[in-house]
């Protein structure tokens, strides 16, 4: 059981769970040796118990841990811990290529294209190291957030399959081919056709068959012609239509024969969309005799020698001895054998010794597999599926030893045939030249002219030139080489992934084959189209790589670190603008993910804090509070508030740096102005000269003048009053004389005097210090 925060053989710490799947759980982890991320796939408990299936998935996910491939999600490694076993694989931060059609609902050609180009690349890696994937689907194949396609699962894969894991069926039935719904024999062309159907979906949005069950759909894949994408998406591009119905051909043989193939038509779709140059095999020239390809006979090359072993076994094994003391080739001399009866070998008792015979016809079902009363069916002993797998590679093994056998057998017969041919060739120059000597009759009987075919034969070969090697020679060089055959040329260009530019890739006649002399043979040379790049630096990430998609170029993004450029916005490009380039040539982005911070300390907020507070943040942040000064007396902030510092909230700085801070402090005000006296419309019986007493005093009840004075006006000036406004009081008293009989003033001596206080008052407002 995985469990959070456990750690795998030592090394493997698990930190969470990304995922799960038909036949394993997937767990990001850390590996601690490396220090790096990686994802570990842990199988399943049923799967884990399967012994047969966990030792072909221990071969399979072995052998794939030796591809290394961008567009493959690399394995490092394989094991198993306390009943656990596991695959470390490269981690891919992005989502599968299913997600992302649902996400879309369907792709535009040219991004279909895209991605297609990218996973046949990586099939055509694995396929040259004869690993085939046989599950290819959308859900294998993961989109990085830099745009990268990887294909992942080959060993779960190529294990399931071989295996005859049913429980996942129905997330791989929509796109299996017909042969592997059958339960027969698949190959690269298999993982074409599940190419070919993941082609379609992210075209149209759907899978080309539906039903309720995994053997309708199986039987569809069989049975039932491939739907056009056309009948979904009406503009869908000709070339690409093409390719998509020769990927899904119900035929292997009509099918890419490589991945290489398939992924150079791809290329040519984008820069020709509605081209007519995708070839289909029509089911009547399936049978036609070809010239095999430089590429083809040097991959039985490569076969031939695997199989050396086994040819030498075959020839043993047909002399195997009978109970009689007789070869079985002899024992079968001057016998009638039942039709078929020599696909029908057994093996020879593992006990024993002894070779079985023909068997009856019945031991077999309609599949071809041994039914329940094969004596070699014995479904107590061990599992069905390893026991058929068992009887199926027997029959193969004999099957190539009787081939192997049959070829050295015509090599004999050719070989003694051609010498026949130079002996009888031999003797008929003698007889000429004796016949030279003697006359020369005008009219020869009948047999004189019979006797004439085979030097006219030998005149017509004559005529003919073996075809020299030319395939992968400069086409100067391959021109050469034809003229001194006796040939003529002509060129006509192609693209290609397998040769350098100016290489000829193939020619219409295979080396060494006799060709009438003087005639034109046709050799393809490759031709890059070139592309000239764009600029895209300043770009957004997004921007840039739809602008060297449109183009056919294939955008690598590297992320950097940057001070200048935002972070998402392109720094930088590998080639430069105005270079021109192959078309399908990886450009790498430079991409800005802001400045390096590691080891850098964020600056917190410390606005609204109260000084104390806003050093003791720094404090524990590792900065060193500085200056704090106060800014601030208008009184919009509580005292002693922080209102700004030095360094904006959320820099990064390196620790101990000083971060200065500004304070709100008390509001303060201040005062200057020259009183005037009290005006007439305030006391229209003040007199100058009487004496006043000025006070003023604040709102918050504090008094900052008090003086009497009879000069106006009179000048005072005040600084740090704690409040806004205030009020001034003028304070005095006005001598008034009356008429003791008449109670009006009177300016004469007898007039009664008296005082009347008066109190003027003024609304001050003071100025913001």
């Amino acid at each position: 059981m995985i469990k959070i925060g456990m750690l795998i053989a030592d090394r493997y710490e698990v930190l969470e769970k990304v995922g799960t799947g038909g036949m394993s759980d997937v767990y990001k982890a850390k590996d601690h040796r490396l220090n790096r991320m990686v994802a570990v796939k842990v199988l399943k408990q049923e799967f884990s118990e399967n012994a047969s299936f966990v030792s072909k998935f221990r071969v399979e996910a072995q052998a794939a841990a030796g591809l290394m491939h961008p567009n493959i999600v690399n394995v490092y490694d394989v094991g198993e811990e306390k009943g656990n076993h596991f695959i470390i694989m490269e981690l891919v931060n992005g989502i599968t290529l299913k997600r992302y059609i649902e996400k879309k609902e369907r792709l535009t050609p040219r991004e279909a294209v895209t991605v297609a180009i990218q996973v046949a690349m990586g099939l055509a890696a694995a396929h040259r190291n004869h690993i085939i994937h046989r599950d290819i689907k959308p859900q294998n194949i993961i989109i990085s957030k830099e745009g990268k396609v990887k294909v992942t699962d080959f060993g779960i894969a190529k294990a399931s399959t071989s295996n005859t894991i049913t429980s996942n069926v129905m997330g791989s039935v929509h796109y299996t081919s017909p042969e592997q719904a059958r339960g027969g024999f698949s190959d690269e062309k298999s993982d074409v056709y599940s190419l070919g159907v993941t082609l379609y979906e992210m075209l149209t949005g759907n899978v080309p068959y539906e039903g309720d069950t995994t053997v309708a759909i199986a039987l569809q894949h069989i049975q039932d012609p491939f739907p056009s994408p056309r009948e979904k998406v009406p503009d869908l591009p000709y070339s690409v239509e093409q390719i998509v119905l020769k990927c899904c051909e119900k035929s292997p043989d009509r099918r890419y024969q490589t991945m290489d193939e398939l992924a150079s038509d791809l290329r040519r779709s984008l820069n020709d969309p509605d081209g007519d140059f995708v070839r289909r095999i029509g089911e009547e020239n399936l049978a036609e005799t070809r010239a095999m390809t430089s590429r083809e006979r040097e991959e039985i090359r490569k076969r031939s020698s695997q199989t050396a072993g086994a040819a030498a076994a075959g020839t043993a094994g047909a002399a195997a001895m009978t109970a009689d003391g007789k070869t079985e080739m002899e024992a079968g001399q001057g016998q009638k054998r039942p039709a078929g009866a020599g696909a029908d070998v057994r093996p020879a008792d593992k006990e024993t010794g002894a070779v079985s015979g023909p068997e009856n016809t019945d031991r077999e079902n309609a599949s071809g597999r041994p039914s329940s009363q094969d004596p070699l069916f014995h479904p107590k002993d061990k599992n069905d599926e390893d026991q058929e797998l068992e009887i199926e590679e027997k029959r193969l093994d004999r099957l190539v030893q009787i081939l192997s056998v049959l070829a050295v057998i015509t090599v004999i017969v050719v070989f003694i045939l051609v010498l026949h041919n130079r002996a009888a060739s031999s003797a008929k120059k003698d007889e000429e030249a004796a016949a030279a000597q003697t006359p020369v009759e005008e009219s020869q009987p009948e047999e004189a002219v019979q006797e004439e075919a085979p030097e006219q034969q030998q005149q017509q070969v004559s005529n003919t030139v073996a075809m020299p090697r030319v395939v992968g020679l400069t086409a100067r060089e391959a021109q050469e080489a034809i003229e001194r055959a006796g040939l003529r040329w002509e060129i006509i260009y192609d693209i290609s992934d397998l040769y350098d530019e100016g290489i000829v890739m193939a020619a219409n006649a295979a080396e060494g084959q006799m060709v009438q002399r003087g005639a034109t043979v046709t050799i393809t040379v490759v031709r890059v189209d070139r592309v000239m790049v764009p600029e895209v630096v300043d770009h957004s990430r997004e921007e840039a790589e739809n602008i060297l998609q449109e183009l056919g170029l294939f955008p690598a993004v590297q992320e950097v670190y940057s001070d200048e450029v935002n972070a998402g916005y392109v720094e930088g490009q590998d080639p430069e603008a105005d270079t021109e380039v192959p078309a399908g040539s990886e450009i790498t982005l430079y991409v800005s993910i802001g400045p390096d911070l590691s080891g850098l300390i964020q600056v917190p907020n410390i606005l609204g804090l109260s000084e104390q507070e806003a050093a003791t943040a720094l404090l524990q942040a590792g900065l060193v509070p500085g200056e704090a000064v106060v800014t601030d007396t208008s009184g919009r902030y509580a005292p002693d508030t922080v209102i700004g510092q030095s360094i904006p909230r959320g820099d990064y700085v390196e620790e101990g740096t000083q971060v200065d801070m500004e304070i709100s402090g008390t509001a303060s005000y201040s005062y200057s102005a020259r009183i005037e006296a009290p005006r007439r419309s305030e006391d229209p019986d003040y007199q100058e000269g009487t004496a006043v007493t000025l006070v003023i005093v604040t709102d918050d009840g504090e008094t900052i003048l008090n003086k009497t004075t009879t000069e106006f006006p009179y000048p005072v000036s005040f600084t740090g009053i704690s409040c806004e406004k205030g009020t001034l009081y003028m304070n005095y008293t006005n001598i008034v004389r009356e008429d003791p009989q008449t109670g009006i003033s009177s300016d004469e001596d007898e007039a009664a005097e008296y005082g009347i206080p008066m109190e003027i008052t003024r609304e001050l407002t003071f100025t913001n210090e």
